[in-house]
């Protein structure tokens, strides 16, 4: 079965995967961006996929690994991807102290899940923040186009401070894709990095649309870094294709690039993510990096 399939034979994907590790040598990958949440919201995220919802775009979008937590864990450990993370988010006002508080379990529970934490523009995010820092967060996730806010406001002014402080780094969807936001694009987030030039954000989806923008960034701010999730993939590169003339950037970048798949929340098999990055033909010590070494240095895993 193609590997660009909804699904693969567990078994058959799980060694593909272990032959691309052990064709460069890793000894896992390190994920940044894959989806852990409370079951009930997950199932409303699915729900969400299932109906077409105006932010997918209107593409159809059959999510490859709908399976229990427990069962989604474990696919992840059979890949070999040593470090994880549980990307969650709030679309409204009071969801987001919950979210962490679950989150926080999560982690206590799954030793090689990066403890995730999220936030809103609210009254008492700086608090939040602050406690959830405190608890041992060591990444955050930010969701401009779901939550439909901008990154800017003065709510979070001060919490991007505290967060560029402890140096904790933030995956921030913030693209305008697969569908545009009110404030999603490089300029709301250029004006936080104009304020907070240290701060640790992590462009998730390559910045998909607005790719050599996001770049611009990452070349003018040495704290921010891209992940790749679904980026690059046949599924994205139909409605949103990376310009090739881009690709040298991404080479001189090799450093600040960091894989992430968007587990389990994806249209193919994570296998994928893998082949296509490959593809790039951007030479092996540079996949090495993308798949391992630079999320391993940002985390600082043994």
């Amino acid at each position: 079965m193609s590997d660009q399939s909804p699904s693969m034979i567990p078994a058959a994907e799980a060694a593909e995967v272990r032959r691309f590790r052990e064709r460069l040598g890793l000894p896992g990958l390190v994920d940044v961006h894959t989806h852990f949440m409370p079951e009930r919201v997950l199932r409303k995220v699915w729900d969400y996929f299932d109906g077409l919802g105006p932010l997918t775009g209107g593409t159809e979008w059959p999510i490859a690994y709908r399976e229990e937590e427990e069962q989604r864990v474990a696919r992840l450990r059979e890949f070999g991807v040593r470090a994880f993370t549980a990307m969650l988010y709030p679309h409204k006002p009071g969801m987001a102290r919950w979210l962490n508080g679950w989150a926080a379990g999560f982690a206590r529970r799954t030793p090689d899940c990066l403890h995730t934490s999220t936030l809103f523009p609210e009254p008492d995010v700086h608090a939040y923040v602050r406690q959830a820092l405190e608890a041992g967060a060591r990444v955050f996730k930010a969701h401009v186009q779901v939550g439909a806010y901008d990154p800017a406001d003065e709510l979070l002014d001060e919490t991007w401070g505290l967060l560029a402080e402890a140096g904790v780094p933030v995956v921030i969807h913030c693209g305008s894709g697969p569908a545009p936001g009110k404030h999603t694009g490089p300029e709301p987030v250029g004006r936080v990095l104009a304020r907070h030039p240290r701060l640790r954000l992590v462009v998730a989806h390559m910045g998909m649309t607005e790719y050599e923008d996001f770049l611009d960034l990452a070349e003018r701010y040495e704290e921010v870094r891209l992940d790749t999730t679904m980026a690059f993939t046949d599924f994205s590169e139909r409605l949103a294709p990376f310009p090739r003339r881009a690709l040298p950037r991404l080479a001189g970048l090799a450093d600040r690039i960091l894989l992430g798949s968007d587990f389990p929340n994806i249209p193919y098999p994570y296998v994928h993510q893998l082949h296509v990055l490959e593809r790039l033909d951007l030479g092996d010590d540079w996949l090495r990096a993308v798949c391992h070494d630079n999320g391993a240095r940002l985390f600082g895993l043994p």
